[in-house]
């Protein structure tokens, strides 16, 4: 192991090392580089260390008592899963010392904090059809902005794609007949994605009324709006403000977002037998860890299968 020489090194230039190596080695978009940094610095101006050996067990202990009091929002105190995203920076910059081989602190001696399993919100198969018929009494069946909205509800139930991704389209990116095309998500990385007949449907009738250049897949049709080539283009909040309207339109009283979409395009395969692995790569996670908070959701429509059909003959 290679000793720290406090003569060649300072904390501050490891961090920015190890920031640099976040988004040139593993691709980490500067959204999330810039919260490692965040998270970093605030380690730092609590442990007001100058070289990696004084990160001891001890401090961390410090520090996570001190995270669990801190104040957060309205005086509420972190929550759990903000006092993790700040060990997982740390975590993460132990990792990358240990690799440089710089002698600090072993990161398998951060354990993260115990958290509440995510509930999650999907819709029921006949709250999908009220959401996706929707956008038929909006302006009439075939006007552009309901072919619009018709087709955007569609894609996100067909390929399960972050808001931001489905955002991003442009319309000349893929070939709708083949009824796939791959899609950049987080980390850089690119998935294929899949459309169903009906989205593929919706989608050609969508861009068949079009009679602009405009490249965004999806655009803001209010008079005007669409002036030059990549103006236009609708942003992940709109989408968001959209998915409201609609949800509202068609009587669901839940919470209905684009991750509402995917939870239920992932539910939705999963109970007709997908498996996990599968489903993990369509969703772009980079860990089936990520993937695994669906299960919770199918093991109760296993419950149902199992008191419907156990011990009926």
């Amino acid at each position: 192991m290679v000793q720290y020489n406090t003569r060649e090194k300072t904390m501050q230039r490891l961090k920015q090392q190890f920031l640099e190596y976040l988004e040139i080695e593993k691709g980490r978009s500067l959204k999330t580089v810039a919260a490692y940094d965040r998270h970093l610095r605030r380690f730092f101006s609590f442990a007001r260390i100058s070289k990696p050996p004084e990160i001891t067990d001890d401090l961390v202990r410090r520090y996570r008592l001190w995270l669990n009091r801190h104040p957060g929002r309205n005086q509420g105190g972190l929550k759990k899963n903000s006092q993790n995203y700040h060990l997982i920076a740390l975590r993460s910059f132990l990792q990358y010392l240990n690799k440089q081989r710089v002698d600090s602190l072993s990161p398998q001696r951060i354990e993260l904090a115990k958290t509440p399993g995510r509930e999650l919100e999907v819709l029921e198969p006949e709250e999908l059809e009220r959401l996706l018929a929707a956008p038929a009494s909006r302006g009439g069946n075939g006007s552009e902005k309901s072919l619009r909205d018709k087709a955007i509800l569609e894609v996100f139930f067909s390929t399960g794609l972050r808001v931001s991704e489905l955002a991003a389209l442009n319309r000349g990116e893929f070939d709708i007949k083949r009824g796939e095309f791959s899609v950049r998500g987080k980390g850089e990385r690119v998935r294929i994605v899949f459309l169903s007949p009906t989205a593929q449907q919706t989608l050609s009738h969508y861009l068949a009324k079009r009679a602009d250049v405009a490249e965004p897949l999806f655009i803001n049709h209010s008079p005007g709006a669409v002036k030059y080539k990549d103006r236009g283009r609708l942003t992940p909040r709109s989408i968001e403000r959209l998915l409201r309207f609609y949800a509202t339109k068609a009587g669901i009283t839940k919470k209905v977002t684009p991750h509402t979409l995917r939870h239920s395009f992932a539910t939705d395969l999963l109970r007709n037998g997908a498996d996990l692995r599968s489903v993990q790569m369509l969703l772009g996670h980079a860990n089936i860890a990520t993937t695994q908070i669906y299960t919770h959701l199918t093991d109760r429509h296993l419950r149902d299968i199992h008191k419907h059909f156990h011990r009926k003959g």
